[in-house]
């Protein structure tokens, strides 16, 4: 009972906050819920989830109530608990797994598809499950290696020019990626392994003329790629291995008037065996709860703004 309403009750002051209408009242270990019929049969179906997760020791904290809380209200086949418990990764005390029905759709299609466009918002999980997907097919011995590659396209600025060797010039562009590996892997290991080529996490430049076999690759921040770059990307592809491409298509850092490869892609690859698409939105998002509010306002913006700008359709008229 303790593990399911939380440290110092806050479950339960979220679940009252949520649920205005109904009165909880704990005795020991009874938890008694009155109210509207439909919501009490809601917030009975929310504690037996809590209280699963409970059970296999997951920490449950208001973020992941207002997950489950999410996903209940999606009215979802699958069991929210089951999404919450199904772990990808362990490394060092923190386990890693999909916190929502979209990317436990995602980190699936990973398992049984060959080539896996993840597209959403920042902040969903696509490329930090892609990630921890292929540390696993890694420590599994399913791939001998991982190659990590993004493209060198500034973020909306003009850095201009860089101080230090080729390495240094490229490694601001790739950061993002060495977090990940750093989360996931003992970070002593990773000279060593990249040292070996085990590991290998270079610019999508350097990807062109090679066949990767018996790998699993990530092409992160994919919608700055033109489709060139993204047609000789996937060409890349050999035998025993796994392509994971992610990017976020409101975020494109091209310059003015180039076409994104992540955008045309859709168009030309859909409905090709084992090509996926997973479609990730600001639900999925699982950072700071501001986040998703920032995500969705400016999608809204977006909209409005293409719907003042959209051009008029010319009317006819006929004479009589």
């Amino acid at each position: 009972m303790v593990r399911t309403l939380g440290t110092h009750d806050e479950v339960l002051r979220l679940i009252e906050s949520e649920f205005r209408d109904i009165d909880l009242l704990v005795r020991g270990n009874e938890l008694l819920i009155s109210g509207p019929a439909p919501v009490v049969e809601r917030i009975e179906r929310l504690i037996a989830e809590i209280g699963t997760l409970a059970a296999t020791d997951t920490r449950v904290t208001p973020q992941v109530v207002e997950q489950l809380l999410r996903m209940l209200r999606d009215q979802s086949v699958a069991r929210p608990a089951d999404v919450l418990t199904q772990n990808i990764l362990s490394t060092r005390g923190r386990t890693i797994r999909p916190k929502t029905l979209n990317q436990k759709k995602y980190v699936d299609a990973i398992d049984v598809n060959t080539v896996i466009f993840g597209i959403g918002p920042a902040g969903t999980g696509k490329t930090y499950l892609a990630m921890a997907k292929a540390v696993q097919a890694l420590q599994q011995k399913e791939v001998n290696r991982i190659i990590l590659t993004r493209p060198a396209v500034e973020a909306g600025e003009r850095l201009g020019f860089l101080p230090g060797t080729l390495s240094d010039k490229i490694d601001p562009y790739l950061r993002p990626l060495y977090d990940a590996l750093h989360d996931m892997m003992d970070p002593d290991s990773i000279p060593r392994l990249m040292a070996a080529g085990t590991i290998e996490v270079a610019p999508l430049a350097y990807m062109r003329g090679r066949t990767l076999n018996d790998a699993f690759i990530i092409l992160d921040e994919a919608q700055n790629t033109t489709p060139e770059q993204m047609k000789m990307f996937l060409t890349r592809l050999g035998f025993g291995s796994k392509m994971v491409v992610t990017g976020d298509i409101t975020q494109i850092d091209l310059p003015g008037g180039t076409s994104s490869g992540l955008k045309i892609v859709s168009e030309i690859l859909q409905g090709v065996e084992d090509v996926h698409f997973s479609v990730l939105d600001a639900s999925d998002v699982v950072r700071h709860r501001l986040v998703s509010d920032i995500v969705d306002a400016y999608s809204k913006w977006d909209e409005s703004r293409r719907l003042r700008t959209a051009p008029e359709r010319p009317q006819h008229s006929r004479k009589r």
